[in-house]
């Protein structure tokens, strides 16, 4: 154990260590949860559209298992009491700091554990390859960028991707076990009902519209010196 967190801190250094004043400012913005909500909402658009009068047992069902995940992955972290790299003593000095945020200790990664749950949740149920590396890219993304931006250790991120990634087969599954218990004259089943295309194609817009937004932002914020 221990020499996998020495790897693990060694690991975090390499990664947290390469940054530049211009990639301090996009995962920034990629790590904040507001930057997403036109995405979250967008979620909840194609839900609905694209399964009508019973996506509300999917909508319940997904915010039942994100506040799950969100909040074993915060128990979690209580329970283990693994100091974030910037509360780290050992560490003092070392660690390139973008965003403090959040409590003293960070094992698991909560915003890695809710993406990943997103994303596994969602994957049996839309069974589409564009919606499914939309999200995947996006995960990946918020991830990464809570080792850059100095939060967490690779290792953390790590678990909480295969927390989330349990929880949403598990959530995906009660969903399922739902509506075979209550709904089953309701048609079409959702194992039947992939995503359609033209919603797929609304989610991967949504990914790359907020990506493009915020690289185009970013770039002016810098060559203007507004930062």
């Amino acid at each position: 154990m221990d020499s996998i967190l020495q790897f693990d801190r060694d690991l975090f250094l390499l990664l947290n260590g390469m940054h530049t004043p211009w990639w301090d400012t996009v995962m920034l913005f990629i790590t904040r949860k507001e930057t997403w909500l036109f995405l979250y909402l967008m979620l909840i658009y194609v839900i609905a559209r694209n399964y009508e009068k019973k996506s509300w047992i999917i909508l319940l069902v997904l915010l039942a298992g994100f506040a799950v995940s969100d909040q074993f992955s915060t128990l979690i972290k209580e329970l283990t009491q693994r100091y974030r790299p910037g509360h780290e003593p050992a560490l003092e000095g070392l660690v390139h700091i973008v965003l403090r945020k959040g409590s003293t200790y960070g094992f698991v990664s909560s915003h890695a554990s809710n993406t990943f749950f997103v994303l596994a949740f969602t994957a049996p149920l839309f069974r589409n390859r564009i919606s499914f590396l939309s999200l995947l890219t996006w995960a990946m993304l918020v991830s990464y960028s809570r080792i850059y931006n100095g939060n967490h250790y690779p290792l953390d991120v790590i678990s909480g991707g295969i927390l989330g990634i349990a929880l949403g087969i598990l959530f995906y599954k009660i969903l399922i076990f739902i509506e075979t218990r209550f709904f089953i004259t309701k048609t079409p089943r959702f194992e039947k009902t992939g995503l359609r295309e033209s919603n797929a194609g609304l989610i991967l817009l949504t990914v790359s519209t907020i990506l493009g937004t915020m690289l185009m932002a970013v770039y002016i914020l810098h060559k203007y010196n507004y930062l």
